[in-house]
Parts: structure tokens; C-alpha cells; sequence
């Protein structure tokens, strides 16, 4: 199941969950979702393509009875907080946060609108809900533990370039989740006896100072962080792209997920 088709059940469960019935069998009636969203349009266009029809099946057309006010912060999180704060001012029917930092600036915003999230952290350890269970307050949503993947990842990793002893882990240093992603990632390279060079990037320049660094210490391998700002950056940072599209890439592993 792709990220798009998740955010999408995540969504529509989540209103399930918040709405009442009467409201619900109005679909005639336009309802305003804000979509909060801590990347850049560019690099969710796939998935909000599939968004935008996994709505339309259950009977929400954009445009018909469904608007949409977007939010993207550009993998700038800072921004976040005032969208969220617009969005509330609109009074729309749900906020759907993507990511982790979406949902603290939603949650922060408003204790009434439904906040709908998806994220690949631990929804109790954020604090976005009192329990997997029963989450309480006007927060529900999804998540996909993509964290608690990150031995598993860092493995394949070591799998797919086994001369790697140094792998690089990028991690953003402003996602609520990441010390626990580093934390993880350290725990599965003692496993392999691998040795771990963790770096932090929040924006473009940091990116190309990772990767010079990376290049400086001879680091081969290197393990993106969960977060949307590394999607995001592999579609505006030149120093990803050439690293990415390089030949000597058949000597070099670049593993990421896409982010939520």
C-alpha cells in the first residue's frame, strides 16, 4: 500500500471518527479540508493525485461539494505553526498533517477542529495521543512506526554495499521524532558493527555540507532520515541530484523512504 492510498484512509477514517452521521450523509454540502502539509507540492504530486482520488470515490470531488485549502511549508517547518493558524481562521471541517512537525503545529492551533494525521513516528511517544487505542482530544490518524524501521533499513543497507563499514544517517534535526530515529540507527550499527556518521541538514545548504562531509570522511552509503524534507529536497537540491544521478553511484547506496 503506497503513502498516498494510507494518508488517504487516514483521512477519511479519521473524519469517520469525528463526524457526526447527519453530517456525513450531506455530501451535497461543500466541506473545507486544510491540508497541512510540511513538504512542497512538487514532491507530493504523485500522492495528492491519488489523494485527490481516493476522495472522489467515496463521493468527494474538489471543486463539487469538496474544497481544499493547501498548505506547503517547503520543508521550511517554521511556516507551519501560522498555516495551521490560517486554517483554523477558515474555519475548515479537518486539517489533514502530514508528518510529524504538521501535527504539532495543527494540534498547538486548534483543540476543536478534527486534526487527522499521518506519521512514522510513535503517536503516544510525540504526544499526539494519550493512546494507540483510544487517542482522545480531536486527534486521530495513522501511524506506519517508520522509525522503529530503521535497523531494518540500515540492514539492507549493509546488505546492498557490504564494504561500507562507515554509513552515513541524515536526519533532520527539527522533526520531533529524529533523536529516537538516531537512537534506533545506532543501536542496529553496533548490531553490524558498522560505524555511524550522523548528520543533520533543515535546509539546502546543509544538505550540500552533509555531502561534503560524507565525501571528505570516504562514507559510500548513506541512510536518509524519515522525514518529509529529505522528499522534498531530492527534487530542488542540485548536490542530491548529482549525487544521486553520478555513475559512481554503482559504488554508492542512497537509501530513503518516502516520507510522511
Amino acid at each position: 500500500m503506497n503513502v498516498a492510498r494510507r494518508a488517504f484512509i487516514a483521512l477519511v477514517g479519521g473524519v469517520a471518527a469525528f463526524a457526526p452521521l447527519a453530517v456525513r450523509a450531506q455530501q451535497s454540502k461543500t466541506q473545507t479540508i486544510g491540508f497541512l502539509n510540511s513538504g512542497s507540492a512538487a514532491a507530493f504530486a504523485s500522492p495528492l493525485a491519488a489523494f485527490r482520488q481516493g476522495l472522489a470515490a467515496t463521493g468527494y470531488v474538489e471543486g463539487q461539494n469538496l474544497a481544499i485549502e493547501y498548505r506547503w511549508a517547503d520543508g521550511a517547518y517554521e511556516k507551519l505553526p501560522r498555516m495551521a493558524t490560517e486554517l483554523v481562521g477558515q474555519g475548515v471541517s479537518v486539517i489533514f498533517a502530514g508528518a510529524p512537525p504538521a501535527v504539532v503545529a495543527a494540534k498547538t492551533a486548534t483543540t476543536t477542529i478534527p486534526v487527522v494525521f499521518t506519521s512514522g513516528g510513535n503517536p503516544v511517544e510525540l504526544g499526539f495521543v494519550s493512546s494507540l487505542n483510544k487517542p482522545g482530544g480531536n486527534v486521530t490518524g495513522v501511524s506506519f512506526l517508520q522509525n522503529e524501521l530503521v535497523g531494518k533499513r540500515l540492514e539492507l543497507l549493509h546488505e546492498l554495499v557490504p564494504a561500507a563499514t562507515d554509513v552515513g544517517l541524515l536526519i533532520n534535526p527539527t522533526r520531533p521524532s529524529s533523536q529516537s530515529e538516531v537512537d534506533d540507527a545506532l543501536r542496529a550499527a553496533r548490531t553490524f558493527g558498522l560505524k555511524l556518521v550522523v548528520l543533520s541538514a533543515s535546509n539546502e545548504a546543509e544538505i550540500d555540507r552533509a555531502f561534503s562531509v560524507l565525501s571528505q570522511q570516504g562514507v559510500i552509503a548513506l541512510l536518509a532520515g524519515s522525514d518529509p524534507f529529505f522528499w522534498t529536497a531530492t527534487t530542488k537540491s542540485s548536490r542530491w541530484q548529482t549525487v544521486s544521478t553520478s555513475p559512481r553511484c554503482t559504488a554508492s547506496a542512497i537509501m530513503s523512504l518516502p516520507a510522511v
